[in-house]
């Protein structure tokens, strides 16, 4: 798998779910709201990362076997997580597509630019209590974009890179819930 992220958790989290869409396709749907529930699979759609797709886009497959997306969800006794991951690309500029996706996060709230390390300190050293998102250790690879909206139980993130003389992004959301949250 390659690099586009560099917070050494996200990889990691990123790095066994693709293991474990590989391995198979399972789906086991919640009893009830207070169930348990557990989803992995290969297929996810834009509505599963609350982001449309940028027009023109197709799926991006580094090679024949690689998954477009992925689906990751854990789910019981009122706390779980949920990942989704979609991986397209597009003939247009990375500007271009940064500007479209920066538009559409700013519906979860500000739009951070994870794109260069922080210069504030006080930025990852953030109250963990605290609901508000901060890029952290997130930032883009070298030449390329990331922008995050969202609280920190609900994150929506896009990763751009350039891809020859177009654009590669991958649209994320990462959720994650204790006792009495939602999804």
């Amino acid at each position: 798998m390659s690099k586009h992220f560099t917070a050494p958790a996200f990889r990691c989290a990123l790095a066994i779910f693709f293991t474990l869409v590989s391995i198979c396709s399972l789906r086991v749907a919640a009893q009830e709201e207070k169930g348990a529930g557990l989803v992995i699979s290969p297929e996810a759609k834009a509505k599963d990362v609350g982001l449309a797709i940028y027009p023109g886009s197709k799926p991006h497959k580094e090679k024949d076997d690689d998954s477009t997306s992925a689906n990751l969800g854990l789910w019981g006794g009122g706390s779980g997580f949920k990942l989704t991951v979609l991986k397209m690309e597009t003939a247009d500029s990375p500007t271009k597509v940064a500007d479209y996706y920066k538009k559409a996060l700013a519906k979860y709230g500000p739009v951070l630019d994870c794109s260069k390390a922080s210069a504030n300190p006080q930025d990852s050293a953030k109250d963990e209590s605290s609901k508000v998102l901060t890029c952290g250790d997130d930032k883009a690879e070298a030449g390329g974009m990331l922008f995050k909206s969202g609280t920190k139980e609900k994150q929506h993130i896009v990763g751009i890179q350039p891809l020859g003389n177009g654009t590669f992004y991958q649209l994320v959301y990462v959720g994650a819930w204790g006792s009495g949250g939602k999804k």
